[in-house]
């Protein structure tokens, strides 16, 4: 008899067609099945919820730096991140069929998207408004019903939606690259080439950020990203987070956190995973 295997759901920010769902179906390929959300925080409560096994979130870009919602989340909910995945970001002016670059008079994106895009629409279309939507794929769905507009998305989602490409590659950053987390119930074991995510608080005096950095340079821990973000509860308090090379579960990286959560308020461990493939 066959052992029955369980189907994978992996909750993404949709609709189809953005390039969140790119980079879920880059990471899990057939495994499994991809369940769009309308917005971030409904992708932690999917997975929260046993909607769904994994998520897909957008993380940082190398263009417009972090996404600070998914951030926020991290740090509030309790998901592990167990993954991550780079997108080389391709982004094109996309219209109705029958639509010319000259009548463009609106352009509509996610707001990351317009940022990524700046040094295009100064130049081609000045005049032109910027209206923030949900996802780049929403904003290609919004053009069936406006005239004169347009939208910054993907190749894929013009096709899904019956649109038009404009004109393609309009990032003003040939590398433009987004990474993108997996999270889930639980982090990796360790593999060969690992990284581990943390975020912690220090009190606000001189000197209490280098004390807590150290316990990773003289164990010759990679750091590879430092980040501070407003505690919201205290003005001019921050939250730090940090990614290094190595899995929390070795003995180094214990010897490491052990030794940072003694200099901290708190520390977070968000969890530790493979290195992203090219």
């Amino acid at each position: 008899m066959l052992r029955e295997v369980k189907e994978l759901l992996a909750a993404y920010l949709g609709p189809s067609g953005t390039f969140c769902e790119e980079a879920a179906r880059k990471y899990f390929g057939e495994r499994a099945t991809l369940k769009p959300c309308t917005e971030l925080r409904e992708i932690w409560d999917a997975v929260e919820n046993g909607e769904a096994d994994f998520g897909v979130v957008p993380v940082e870009n190398t263009t417009e730096g972090s996404v600070v919602p998914s951030l926020d989340l991290l740090f509030e909910r309790n998901l592990k991140v167990c993954g991550e995945v780079e997108l080389r970001i391709r982004h094109s002016l996309i219209a109705k069929p029958d639509a010319r670059l000259a009548e463009i008079r609106l352009v509509v994106s996610h707001p990351q998207a317009i940022a990524q895009c700046k040094r295009f629409l100064d130049e081609q279309l000045p005049l032109a408004t910027k209206k923030a939507a949900e996802s780049t794929a929403k904003a290609v769905q919004m053009l069936a019903e406006i005239e004169h507009a347009a939208a910054i998305g993907s190749d894929s989602a013009a096709e899904i939606y019956g649109m038009k490409v404009l004109v393609k590659d309009i990032e003003d950053n040939p590398r433009n690259f987004t990474r993108f987390f997996v999270i889930g119930g639980g982090d990796n074991p360790p593999s060969e080439s690992d990284r581990t995510s943390i975020v912690f608080s220090v009190a606000h005096l001189p000197g209490t950020l280098v004390g807590v950095l150290e316990e990773l340079s003289k164990r010759r821990l990679n750091l590879t990203k430092i980040e501070s973000r407003p505690t919201k509860r205290t003005p001019w308090e921050y939250i730090f987070y940090v990614d290094f090379e190595g899995h929390r579960s070795e003995e180094t990286c214990q010897e490491a956190l052990e030794s940072m959560r003694k200099k901290t308020f708190f520390l977070k461990v968000l969890g530790s995973y493979p290195k992203a493939q090219p």
